[in-house]
């Protein structure tokens, strides 16, 4: 009962509050001084630049603005916080250095207001670096309090619901976004610089391809036709490989109409890059180059922690055909079984099984064996090789073991952050492939490649040996920021609406 009193205090206190922010609206509004009809305020510093540059600016005439992030006094003497894009500095308001009309609207000010400020820079007695107010000018006002000073907002669910506001008092949370935004660029330049061509290829398909996820589906009302959100750029990209543009980049949305956890969210960003007369080996290259590039660039060292972990991003990551990963962490050697059912047997010894929709075959087992059992043991950067042709209807065969495919996916602190492949080029094995791809669908498995007829075509004009890669840019900001969950390095989350 005590409880619920509380609770209805609470509401009627924030009510009360509601009212005045807008009762002190409209009495500016009344009086002229309606904030929201202000269209411009020009801004010749900002809060860290004047602590950089406070020896120099030291007397100055400045302009700032900002959000009031906290007041003090209110008599004689005001003192308040003013928080921009890059940090808070004092404000010092003094009744009698200004004209008293505007120091009586600047005390009614409220935490959470956005306000221009004319002064001078100068340094309290107690050696803080300040803003002596000359003019205040109330740019917008806010009609909503932030949450409370001494605890901020703290709920994660309502931080991801209301970034904006997590934004304003978790100011910390922005580093995550400002390492996203440098990560790209630094993408960008890497891959420019190995003479890539960044493209942009559609985001409607009318069929879903280039990966095994389930696609969302809208529907197209002028040729009234259901369409596919891509779930990969890839079968695009190649298209322009075949047409002769040999290095192609696209970074990009990803749509996956799949569930929601600490790595995965329904849209994502990736960049998929092909290259011409490459292979796997050029793909690995390059993605160890991307992050240890970045790591070093951006936060100054190979040395990172994630999940708990002391990673090493040092160049020269290892690289373990999948073979000799289920060899060295499960203790069963696939290299020295060749019939079918010694190698389900085999992974049914060590507690793995095969999933229904999935042919009993010793590459399904393999891979079983590696997903599994050994995916979770993966910390420092490894390259896994070699993937079975059964889970890699894109890839091409490897010349020495046909059961095998020239891939690899990237593995750091179990998480896989890139997947790469010498392309299969061969438009026969290719559409066998993809036969192979519709009866797994007529057996149920909602994520198998649908056939591309046009793609087929594509291929059948003859496209050179490739390497291709896809890397997840979200977990790769997760890796650089130490981040924990996916939604930390995405501004606005997929959240399921409130009821």
């Amino acid at each position: 009962m005590a409880e619920k009193n509380n609770q209805n205090q609470s509401e009627q206190n924030l009510s009360q509050l509601l009212q005045i922010r807008r009762d002190k609206l409209k009495d500016l509004q009344s009086a002229g001084s309606d904030p929201f009809q202000i269209t411009k305020f020009t801004v010749s510093h900002h809060a860290q630049e004047i602590k950089d540059n406070f020896d120099q600016l030291e007397n100055s005439e400045i302009t700032i603005a900002g959000r009031l992030m906290s007041k003090r006094g209110m008599g004689k003497v005001s003192f308040c916080d003013l928080q921009d894009k890059s940090g808070r500095i004092q404000l010092y308001a003094r009744r009698d250095e200004m004209d008293e009309a505007d120091y009586e609207r600047f005390k009614k000010y409220d935490i959470g207001d956005i306000v221009g400020i004319q002064g001078t820079v100068f340094r309290t007695q107690r050696g803080e670096m300040s803003v002596r107010v000359a003019k205040p000018t109330l740019l917008s006002k806010s009609l909503l309090p932030l949450p409370e000073k001494f605890h901020g907002l703290t709920n994660q669910e309502l931080r991801y619901r209301q970034r904006y506001v997590d934004l304003i008092v978790n100011p910390e949370v922005k580093r995550n976004f400002e390492i996203r935004s440098q990560f790209i660029k630094f993408l960008r330049n890497y891959m420019d610089g190995r003479g890539y061509i960044e493209v942009e290829t559609p985001v409607l398909n009318t069929l879903a391809g280039g990966a095994a996820a389930r696609p969302f589906i809208t529907h197209h009302n002028t040729l009234d036709i259901d369409m596919y959100m891509r779930i990969a750029t890839e079968l695009p990209l190649k298209r322009l490989i075949v047409g002769g543009m040999e290095r192609v980049y696209e970074i990009g949305r990803i749509f996956r109409n799949e569930g929601m956890d600490p790595k995965h969210n329904p849209e994502f960003t990736t960049i998929e890059l092909y290259e011409a007369y490459a292979d796997f080996h050029d793909m690995m290259d390059i993605a160890e180059g991307v992050l240890s590039g970045a790591a070093k660039e951006i936060l100054g060292s190979y040395q990172v922690q994630w999940q708990g972990q002391d990673i090493d991003l040092t160049p020269g990551w290892r690289r373990l055909t999948m073979i000799d990963a289920v060899k060295e962490y499960v203790g069963v050697d696939f290299g020295a079984i060749s019939d079918d059912a010694q190698a389900v047997a085999a992974a049914k010894a060590v507690g793995v099984e095969l999933a229904d929709t999935a042919d009993k075959t010793w590459g399904n087992a393999l891979y079983a064996c590696f997903d599994q059992k050994v995916e979770e043991k993966l910390i420092q950067p490894t390259f896994i090789t070699m993937y079975p042709v059964e889970v890699s209807p894109l890839t091409k065969r490897s010349p020495e073991d046909p059961r095998l495919t020239e891939r690899f996916e990237l593995f750091i602190c179990h998480s896989e952050m890139a997947n790469a492949y010498s392309e299969l080029n061969d438009p026969i094995d290719q559409r066998a492939r993809f036969e192979k791809q519709i009866e797994l669908r007529d057996r149920g498995d909602d994520e198998a490649e649908m056939l591309d007829e046009d793609f087929l075509t594509a291929l059948e004009y003859g496209m050179p040996p490739t390497g291709g890669m896809g890397m997840g840019i979200d977990r790769c900001v997760m890796l650089l920021t130490g981040a924990d969950t996916i939604r930390e390095v995405i501004l606005f989350p997929t959240m399921k609406p409130l009821d």
